[in-house]
Formats: structure tokens, C-alpha cells, sequence
């Protein structure tokens, strides 16, 4: 830029190698910082600012978290200047075809082992919401998956959380081992009172059916807490 008055240069203007179209094709996509990935998707920035710098402020507005961007909507993107919506609909498509790629990835997972093999199972489905959800995640006595269940949304209480739902589904599913598992949109994901009661809950009923209740994982984005893994089952 020559003059505080004059047009940000465009992409167009750039260096061949910097431009991040020609660093892809030239470099693979390893080579291009966050920011670029993202300016390659909405194409042009405004008569302010190139798209890499628009997409530079849009990353440091969530503290450059990739899982914070992925849950931001349309009209959150809408609010920065350069874009509309036509580049936010992509922004959000993007990310949400990033999740489905993540979940697709983890549905050949059929053996639990460990709580991780939960997580991995749950965390896409889990991580980027702003309310609570509870799943059941139904196994064998294999700890081979046979299904996982939405069992309540919204809250984990014990007014929304009906113990009786969980172990219908296993018992209609001939299901000998579950686990159960909800999120904390907050990131933080230390147990509460309430979710201690439900799983002390949980382990009761198990008993009264034979169900082997093996974890209770609570998913903070990309962290989980295990009541099994702290001996808390």
C-alpha cells in the first residue's frame, strides 16, 4: 500500500509463490498457514484489506482455535466487513464438511478398548455444540459397538434425564454394554454434582438388568474427563 487513501493490493498483485491458489497448487496444502486455507475460500477480502488479512482478523477473534471458528454461524461471519453472505455460507459449509469428514473417519471404530475409542467416537458429534446433549453409546459383550443413542438435549439434569430410556434402548438392541456420554459447552469439562448423581443413577439401573456400565465421558471440545479413567465408576 502507497497512500492510506489507496486500495489495499489484491491477492492478484501478490508474488506468484505468496499467493496462497499458486502455494497450494505449487506447495501442497502443509504449506499454507490457517489463514491462507480460509482465503482461498472466500477469494477476495475488501477494498481495505486483502483476504488474507480479513481472514488473519477473523482467526485472532477467536484466539486462532480452528474448533471456536467451527462454531460460529453465518451471521457471526456476517459481521466482518468484506464479508457477505454468500462467503459466509461457504466459511460454514467448509467447517461443517470438515466435521463430517471427522465423524466419518471414527465410524469403522466398532471395538471400545478404552475411553478414547468413545471420545473419538463422540467428539465430532459433541464438541462444536452450544447446548448439552446426552448420548448411549450401546455395545456387545464384545465392547463391540452395535449403535449410539441421542437420549436427551438441552441440560443434564435429573428432571431431563430418564434412566428408563437408556436402558429400553438396550434391551430392545439386545445390548450388554453401554456407555454414556454428554458435553460441556462451557470447555470445562470437570464434573458437576448433577453429573455424578446421573451416573451413580445409571449404575444402579445397569445392575438391576445385568448392563455392564463402563464409562461416562464428559467431552470439553478437544478434552474429555472419563469417570472411568478417575475410578469414579
Amino acid at each position: 500500500m502507497i497512500d492510506g487513501n489507496m486500495e489495499v493490493a489484491s491477492i492478484k498483485h501478490w508474488a506468484e509463490e505468496d499467493r496462497p491458489r499458486e502455494k497450494l497448487l505449487n506447495k501442497g496444502t502443509e504449506a499454507l498457514s490457517n489463514a491462507e486455507l480460509l482465503a482461498i475460500l472466500i477469494g477476495s477480502g475488501s477494498r481495505k484489506e486483502s483476504a488474507v488479512d480479513l481472514c488473519k482478523r477473523i482467526l485472532e477473534s477467536v484466539d486462532n482455535s480452528l474448533d471456536v471458528l467451527g462454531r460460529k454461524t453465518v451471521l457471526d461471519y456476517m459481521q466482518f466487513n468484506g464479508i457477505g453472505e454468500a462467503k459466509a455460507l461457504t466459511i460454514v459449509a467448509a467447517m461443517e464438511l470438515g466435521r463430517r469428514r471427522k465423524l466419518s473417519e471414527v465410524q469403522n471404530v466398532k471395538q471400545i478398548k478404552a475411553s478414547c475409542d468413545i471420545f473419538d467416537i463422540m467428539q465430532p458429534i459433541l464438541a462444536d455444540l452450544e447446548h448439552e446433549e446426552i448420548w448411549a453409546v450401546y455395545m456387545n459383550r464384545a465392547n463391540r459397538v452395535l449403535n449410539k443413542r441421542l437420549i436427551s438435549s438441552g441440560g443434564l439434569v435429573s428432571s431431563v434425564f430418564d434412566v428408563r430410556i437408556v436402558i429400553r434402548h438396550a434391551i430392545l438392541m439386545n445390548a450388554t454394554v453401554l456407555a454414556l456420554c454428554h458435553n460441556h459447552p462451557s470447555g470445562n469439562a470437570k464434573p458437576s454434582h448433577s453429573d455424578k448423581m446421573i451416573t451413580d443413577m445409571l449404575k444402579k439401573a445397569c445392575g438391576y438388568f445385568d448392563i455392564s456400565f463402563i464409562d461416562h465421558l464428559i467431552v470439553a471440545g478437544n478434552n474429555f474427563y472419563s469417570f472411568s479413567d478417575a475410578g469414579e465408576l
